[in-house]
């Protein structure tokens, strides 16, 4: 080799590279350390977690989602680990710490492996193999499940709450839940669509949890423009506005300069009277309430209070979207436009104080194709969590509306699922086999770490499971409350 050849760098010198069994070891570790760190938070019996971001503000939960999110994760690998619960969380709305955990415990599983010398390729293949035939197993297993069948739907939506701060309201939100999904659910011949951004969830802090309501309609944050207006609408024609009322600044730096009294006064006159003419047109289509997405002039409010008029301006794109579907209402662009067939109606449009603050609910509205979840509670950190906790239940049960089949939980379905992949395995030559009954292993991490942290024996829980799997009692799933064996169904 010629000594005079220098050295050619691609990367910058003070770059760091970790190949082979060590970048292996590395990402490893990583990622089973994310897993480990949102363990305790899973099932009914796990902890809370405090976090205290960069300017002081403190989260308490057991959200995976939440505290992978907060705690700004900047190792590669574990950030994937974090991408597997964003997509749980998009997907579904629920199972993030699950989804992680299992992940946590297959990379455990595989490292194992890798101590054996078992190539990569291998592991991946028999992964890929147990994967498919978990899928295979779970459609088997599952129930079916109706949108009749409301009492399994609250079911699922209690397990989904279960351990989020709603322990003493779960039979309220989870009935809430379900009649909320019920309301926005579509059907298109065999196959129900849910779009759960139909259901709006609004928090407020007053009052107790046990306060929270459903409305079959839209709920806005904000208050009516003037106290001068009627604060309650009966079978109210409602406009939706996306233009201002008031008048356009000019886009130049234009000046005019008045030197007569007169002129001034006409100059406030013309502005006056295009305004009048705003609200005559409102006025003329039969509308008594208003919904604007820009502003709503001091001159105009006046106008508008002396006809009789409910108003909110400013409000947000979503809202008005969620308006029209609740109300059958469309959103008009310019006033010049509005008709009385692009009215919305409703049974009420009403400002309610919430605590200090009003909110306008536009209820009873029929048939409607938008309704929101008003959340209450005592004090800001309550109604986070049982809005995260309600986030979760919609997930589950539009989940379960989408392909009408459901399982047990409680550990019983990971167990189920151990034992079919472990007999799968049996069925397989080569070394595939031994990443396949590594995979079915790693499915005991879930009724493990419930037990654990509940405090039971985990090596006596899974015995236990077990044995009642093994007489073909396919829901035997542990009580963390009781320590016992119970049908998870």
């Amino acid at each position: 080799m010629n000594e005079n050849v220098q050295p050619i760098f691609i990367l910058p010198e003070d770059t760091k590279r970790t190949s082979g069994k060590d970048a292996q070891r590395m990402n490893i570790a990583a990622a089973k350390l994310v897993a480990e760190t949102v363990r305790t938070t899973l099932g009914p019996k796990g902890m809370d977690k405090m976090l205290v971001d960069s300017m002081g503000e403190v989260t308490v939960t057991n959200d995976g989602v939440t505290i992978l999110e907060e705690m700004n994760i900047d190792h590669p690998s574990a950030k994937m680990i974090v991408e597997i619960a964003k997509t749980q969380e998009d997907e579904i709305g629920d199972g993030t710490t699950t989804a992680v955990v299992l992940a946590g415990e297959l990379l455990k599983k595989a490292e194992d492996l890798l101590d054996q010398n078992i190539h990569p390729t291998i592991i991946s293949k028999g992964y890929r193999l147990a994967s498919e035939k978990a899928q295979e197993i779970l459609n088997s297993m599952a129930e079916n499940v109706t949108e009749n069948d409301s009492k399994t739907l609250q079911n699922i939506a209690v397990t989904a709450m279960t351990g989020k701060g709603t322990e003493h309201s779960k039979s309220l939100l989870a009935d809430i839940t379900v009649k909320a999904i019920k309301s926005v659910a579509k059907k298109e011949g065999s196959i129900t669509i849910v779009n759960t951004s139909d259901i709006k969830i609004e928090k407020k802090v007053g009052g107790s949890v046990e306060d929270t309501e459903l409305i079959e309609g839209v709920v806005v944050d904000k208050e009516r423009v003037s106290s001068s207006m009627p604060r309650v609408v009966e079978n109210p024609k409602i406009a939706l506005i996306d233009s201002a009322i008031e008048i356009k600044s000019t886009e130049t730096d234009a000046k005019i300069s008045i030197t007569d009294p007169e002129k001034m006064q006409a100059f406030l006159d013309m502005e006056e009277n295009m305004l009048r003419k705003m609200v005559d047109k409102i006025t003329a289509s039969g509308a008594n309430v208003i919904f604007c997405q820009k502003g709503i002039d001091d001159l105009a409010q006046h106008f508008l209070a002396k006809r009789g008029i409910f108003a909110a301006r400013r409000v947000k794109k979503s809202d008005m979207e969620l308006l029209s579907k609740a109300t059958g209402g469309k959103i008009v662009s310019n006033l010049d436009d509005l008709t009385s067939s692009d009215l919305g109606k409703s049974g009420v449009v009403e400002e309610v104080r919430v605590g200090d603050e009003g909110m306008i609910y536009i209820k009873e509205c029929v048939k409607a194709r938008a309704v929101t979840i008003l959340i209450k509670g005592g004090t800001a950190h309550v109604v986070d969590e049982v809005k995260r906790a309600m986030e979760d239940a919609i997930g589950d049960v539009a989940a379960t509306l989408r392909n009408f089949k459901a399982v047990g939980g409680a550990g019983a379905t990971e167990i189920e699922l151990a034992k079919g992949i472990r007999k799968y395995a049996d069925s397989l030559s080569g070394k595939e086999q031994l990443a396949v009954e590594a995979f079915a292993d790693a499915m005991e991490i879930i009724p493990r770490t419930l037990a654990e942290n509940a405090g039971l024996d985990p090596i006596e829980v899974l015995t236990d499971l077990k044995s009642k799997h093994d007489k073909k009692i396919k829901w035997a799933g542990i009580n963390v409350f009781t320590g016992k064996v119970m049908d998870a169904w």
